[in-house]
């Protein structure tokens, strides 16, 4: 609603201010030697006022036509950093081509967060592995990844090792909560078989570093070592024990996907990772 002429932006805001004082009970701001202040009850509100006002602003422009050629709107992804490293670079690649003012940002996401994230609207689309999304959400995949062993170049283990020798080695674990067993230790106990996990770590990152300088292997993402292992000096074999691959998913809300945005976003997401499947085959058959 317009406002009378007589009254201004800045009487507005005084008002307004006026309110909130009254609301909260506190002056919110203050003055002091060095300019105006705000109090702590101010600085407490800050941040869930400004989350109340992004979740406004994104609902109005999930209503208003989008174009991405011309669209300033921000995206909030959430996927786990392992396939973070493999989805990020040829998204944004294609993402800056169609779309050069969109604003992606990345938020670190645990699979088994991805629901509650998405249902908050903290994310907008979460990319994870996931079978059977709940029913609430569209689901879909993008590609499917195995695992290989990665380790430093000329390490003893060599490129075919046997399971007893796997088995015998020191190993690392990728988990961000610190958890020192994961699939593969679930695998091999099934066969009455353990491995000698002696480092867990935070991120794939800190793993292939610390891989690249001991003797320690991890089993790492097929695709991630293709496109990032070599800049660590890390090479791969391939496990001798049977792992279920995983299917990678882009997640939503399906009543969000009647956001214009929110479905180019998704739809950009599969057709980038089918051109990137597509030319690892290539680049494998050749």
């Amino acid at each position: 609603m317009a406002l009378p002429p007589v009254l201004g932006v800045s009487t507005a805001r005084r008002v307004g201010i006026r309110r909130l004082r009254q609301l909260f009970h506190d002056p919110l701001f203050v003055r002091h030697p060095k300019g105006v202040v705000p109090t702590e009850r101010a600085e407490a509100i800050a941040a869930p006022i400004a989350e109340i006002l992004r979740q406004v602003r994104s609902v109005i422009e999930g209503a208003e036509p989008f174009d991405p050629a011309r669209s300033r709107r921000r995206f909030m992804i959430g996927m786990p950093d392992g396939i973070a490293s493999v989805v990020l670079p040829p998204l944004l690649a294609k993402a800056r081509s169609a779309a050069p003012q969109v604003d992606i940002r990345l938020r670190h996401l645990v699979p088994a967060d991805a629901p509650s994230a998405l249902d908050a609207r903290e994310v907008d689309v979460a990319v994870v592995p996931i079978e059977e999304p709940p029913a609430r959400f569209a689901a879909l995949l993008l590609y499917e990844e195995d695992f290989v062993i990665a380790m430093r170049a000329g390490h003893p283990l060599g490129a075919s090792p046997s399971l007893a020798e796997y088995c015998a080695a020191l190993h690392l674990v990728v988990s961000p909560t610190g958890e020192a067993h994961g699939y593969v230790d679930r695998v091999l106990k099934q066969q009455g078989l353990s491995r000698q996990v002696v480092l867990s770590v935070p991120s794939f990152l800190v793993a292939y570093a610390v891989v690249a300088e001991t003797d320690l292997i991890g089993a790492m993402p097929r695709r991630q070592m293709a496109m990032h292992g070599a800049r660590f000096g890390v090479v791969g074999a391939e496990l001798p024990a049977p792992l279920r691959g995983i299917q990678v998913r882009a997640v939503a809300p399906k009543a969000a996907l009647a956001d214009a945005g929110l479905s180019w976003l998704m739809t950009l997401l599969v057709s980038t990772t089918m051109m990137e499947t597509a030319a690892q085959a290539r680049e494998a058959a050749g």
